[in-house]
């Protein structure tokens, strides 16, 4: 057997980030930066008032009150999007929109709730202080500042400041298009009674929506029957028209299988065993230039070697900084129960449900069968729990996750 990080590391080494491109923003939500983003102009690009009210002097107000308010002459109304047709004198307001700019010569807003109007004149019943709810132009950001370095992942709120400054596109990494390829007679799909022999599909179902929910393209290859030639042909093409292809089953050693015997063939792959429970079988390698990811076929440990390995890879593909290929591990406090740790000198990943305790702290709880088969239990976890070789856990003890939501 060899350790996780030695097979992380051969994934990783073969994964190297797609090239660059401009993607308009519309299309842009999840992709990674790939060069650095400064500010073409300010935000906002003009001084403007913050609140709906009155634009006037400050020094014409400074004694008004409730009881004693000071009466203004209304010389107008401005909107947003409209310049100011004149300035504002001493004795004058000018009522002014939340966003519109603001006139020369007042300093000051009063806000409509410390108003009152009569007809052509207003009162003002508070006091309004120099450069009261007066945002400057610049105030958010400055024209040339730098907003974001390459690697940054763009969220909706990158997306709208890139917006704010006059963006249309950006230089980012493509989110890498992944094909998912099911092999074997015994598969079928949909409803309806299953043959002597016959199982359904639930890997490609799940490793599809897996690479939906990160972020990447999922590109459904199908079910290939147990046929060279058809699995060939299946694999050269999705390895020609994808960025990485998945495969689940038929990569225990020793086995002889239709994937394994044309992967060897039109691929360079390595064969491994890798010392975690589950997930132990794996295989990697290259169809051309093509990463090809060969899972387990138990739905368990397709699942947790998708986690472990495929998504590592994946998003390596897709830009991501080193720093941020891994799921970090995060503390937890044993709730409930416990496990046994494996006696084989393999590292467990234990699916585990988590909540936060009164305490504060992250508690989990085994989420219930553990076999590798036992793809129900896997689907109400939400974390996997980190168990060294030979260590049994039992309730209070400390133990690392890995979070599988955000």
């Amino acid at each position: 057997m060899i350790p996780l990080e030695e097979a992380q590391a051969e994934v990783l080494a073969a994964c190297g980030p797609l090239p660059a491109r401009r993607v308009a923003l519309d299309g842009a939500l999840g992709l990674t930066l790939a060069e650095d983003v400064d500010a073409a102009e300010a935000v906002p690009p003009f001084r403007n008032t913050a609140m709906d009210g009155f634009a006037l002097h400050a020094a014409d107000v400074a004694s008004a009150a409730a009881d004693r308010p000071v009466r203004l002459k209304v010389i107008g109304t401005l909107g947003a999007g409209r310049a100011p047709s004149t300035g504002v004198g001493r004795g004058e307001a000018l009522r002014i929109m939340t966003g519109a700019l603001f006139p020369d010569g007042a300093d000051a807003v009063a806000i409509v709730e410390d108003t009152r109007t009569d007809g052509d004149t207003v009162e003002v019943l508070a006091p309004a202080r120099p450069g009261a709810h007066i945002r400057a132009a610049g105030d958010d950001i400055a024209a040339g500042q730098a907003l974001f370095p390459a690697g940054t992942l763009l969220g909706p709120g990158h997306l709208g400041v890139l917006c704010s400054v006059g963006g249309q596109d950006v230089m980012a990494v493509p989110a890498p298009a992944v094909g998912v390829l099911s092999t074997g007679d015994e598969l079928v799909e949909g409803g309806g009674p299953l043959e002597p022999g016959q199982i359904r599909d639930s890997n490609r179902r799940t490793l599809l929506s897996l690479l939906a929910r990160d972020g990447f393209r999922p590109v459904d290859l199908g079910i290939a029957r147990d046929d060279e030639e058809i699995i060939e042909t299946a694999l050269r093409a999705g390895a020609e028209s994808c960025d990485a292809v998945l495969t689940s089953g038929g990569v225990s050693m020793g086995d002889y299988d239709y994937v394994k015997a044309v992967l060897n063939r039109i691929g360079r792959m390595r064969w491994m065993q890798i010392a975690i429970r589950p997930a132990k079988p794996f295989a990697f390698g290259v169809i051309g230039s093509t990463p090809v990811f060969g899972l387990p076929g138990n739905p368990v440990s397709s699942m947790v070697s998708y986690e472990l390995l495929a998504r590592p890879g994946l998003r390596r593909r897709a830009g991501r900084p080193d720093a941020d290929l891994h799921r970090r591990p995060v503390p937890a406090v044993v709730d409930d129960g416990g496990w046994r740790g494996a006696r084989d000198g393999r590292t467990g990943y234990v699916r585990v449900s988590t909540r936060i305790g009164d305490d504060g702290r992250l508690r989990v709880v085994s989420s219930g069968g553990q076999g590798s088969h036992q793809l129900y239990a896997m689907a109400q976890a939400d974390a996997l729990a980190i168990s060294p070789p030979g260590v049994d856990v039992g309730p209070g003890d400390a133990v690392d996750v890995l979070r599988l939501t955000p």
